[in-house]
C-alpha cells in the first residue's frame, strides 16, 4: 500500500517538530513547512530543525530542503500568509493529507501584537483552506486550542459547552478557525477535524510557557513570577500523548469510508487539572532546588483554569493520555539539562 504524503505546518514548532518525526518513523512522506519566526529564540527552532536532518544553513525562503536524516522528509521555509508560494506548493507537491499545526502562538503577545495573529491565524488559515479545496484534498486536520472556552467556569470543558467569549485575541483566532473549518466542510465536503489542545509540555517545548519558565528560573536560581497568587488550575499534557492522539486521528480517518460528520471538534489533554502551586512543587522536587517565588495578579487575557474533558475523544479514538505530571515533567527536565547544559 502506497503511504499516503503529508503536508504538517509548524514543523519547527514543538508539536509540529515531534507530529513530523513520528510520522517519518512510521513511513510516511512528509513536507514540512514553517516561517521560523522570532516569537521565541529561533535558535531552539533550528535545533529541532537539526534534529530532524535539516541544515540551518541550507533553510532559504521557498525552497524545499531535502533530510539528511529522512529520505522521506523534505522542509520549506515559508510564511502562511503568503498565497501565491503556498499554490504554488500544493500544486506541485500533490498533497494526500493536510496536518495544519502552525499558528502564531501565545496569549499575552495577542495583545502586543495583534496584526500578527490577524495575518497568521486568520489569513494564513484562510489560506490553507483554500489550498486544500482547489487540490482535492478530502481530511484537514488542524490545531485549535483550550483557550476557545474562555472563562468557562462549568469544568470540565466539554466541546458541546459555549466558546462565544473568548478573552484573548489568540482565542478568538482559534474560534474563528473553527467556524472557518466548519463552513468549509459545509460549502466543499473537506473533512475538517480541529483539536483543542490543552497546556502541553515536554522534551523541545516552548520557551515562552509556564512548564519551561518555572524549569529555567528554577535551575538558574532566579525568581519565578507565580500570576493569581497561585490560584490558577491547568490541564498540562505531556507531548508524546498529544502526538498519539494526532496518529489516532489519521489512523481512523485511514480505515474509515465515511467521516461521522464532515467537521468534527475534539478535546486533547489530561483530564488531570493540577494546581499551579503544586505543578512548581513537582519541579522542586525533581529539581531538588526550592523557588524562589514572587506572587503577582492575574495577567490580562488569561483565564483561571483549564480542564478538559476527553470522553468524546476517547469514544471515537479509543485513546486517552496516560502521562501523569511527575513522569512527564521528569522526561522534560532530563532533556532539558542534556539540551542547555547548565551549570
Amino acid at each position: 500500500m502506497k503511504k499516503m504524503k503529508i503536508l504538517i505546518t509548524g514543523t519547527a514548532g514543538f508539536i509540529g517538530f515531534h507530529l513530523a518525526k513520528r510520522l517519518l518513523k512510521d513511513g510516511y512522506h512528509v513536507v514540512g513547512l514553517d516561517n521560523i519566526n522570532d516569537y521565541y529564540t529561533v535558535s531552539l527552532k533550528y535545533a529541532r530543525l537539526e534534529e530532524s536532518g535539516i541544515a540551518e544553513s541550507k533553510s532559504e525562503y521557498g525552497k524545499l530542503v531535502q533530510s539528511v536524516i529522512f529520505l522521506n522528509y523534505r522542509f520549506i521555509k515559508m510564511n502562511l500568509e503568503d498565497r501565491a508560494n503556498m499554490e504554488r506548493l500544493f500544486e506541485t507537491e500533490r498533497f494526500d493529507f493536510v496536518y495544519h499545526i502552525a499558528a502564531q502562538a501565545g496569549v499575552r503577545y495577542s495583545i502586543e501584537e495583534p496584526y500578527t495573529y490577524v495575518q497568521s491565524n486568520l489569513v494564513g488559515f484562510m489560506n490553507i483552506l483554500e489550498c486544500c479545496r482547489h487540490n482535492a484534498i478530502k481530511h484537514f486536520i488542524y490545531a485549535s486550542s483550550s483557550s476557545v472556552y474562555g472563562i468557562n467556569s462549568k469544568v470540565p470543558f466539554s466541546e458541546s459547552d459555549c466558546t462565544d467569549y473568548p478573552v484573548s485575541l489568540y482565542a478568538a483566532t482559534k474560534k474563528a478557525n473553527e467556524l472557518m473549518a466548519h463552513s468549509y466542510s459545509h460549502l466543499y465536503g473537506i473533512h475538517t477535524i480541529g483539536l483543542r489542545f490543552f497546556t502541553v509540555y515536554g522534551p523541545w517545548g516552548r520557551p515562552d510557557m509556564a512548564p519551561f519558565l518555572f524549569l529555567d528560573a528554577i535551575l538558574k536560581r532566579r525568581e519565578i513570577k507565580i500570576f493569581n497568587h497561585g490560584e490558577m488550575l491547568r490541564d498540562f499534557t505531556y507531548i508524546d500523548d498529544i502526538i498519539e492522539g494526532l496518529c489516532k486521528v489519521l489512523g481512523n480517518i485511514q480505515h474509515a469510508n465515511n467521516p461521522d460528520n464532515l467537521h468534527e471538534i475534539y478535546n486533547i489533554g489530561n483530564s488531570s487539572p493540577v494546581q499551579l502551586m503544586d505543578f512548581i512543587h513537582v519541579i522542586e522536587k525533581t529539581t531538588g532546588i526550592s523557588a524562589k517565588k514572587n506572587f503577582m495578579p492575574m495577567q490580562a487575557g488569561d483565564v483561571y483554569q483549564t480542564y478538559s474533558d476527553m470522553q468524546k475523544f476517547e469514544n471515537k479514538y479509543n485513546f486517552k493520555p496516560q502521562t501523569d505530571i511527575y513522569k512527564g515533567m521528569e522526561k522534560f527536565v532530563e532533556w532539558y539539562m542534556s539540551f542547555y547544559k547548565p551549570n
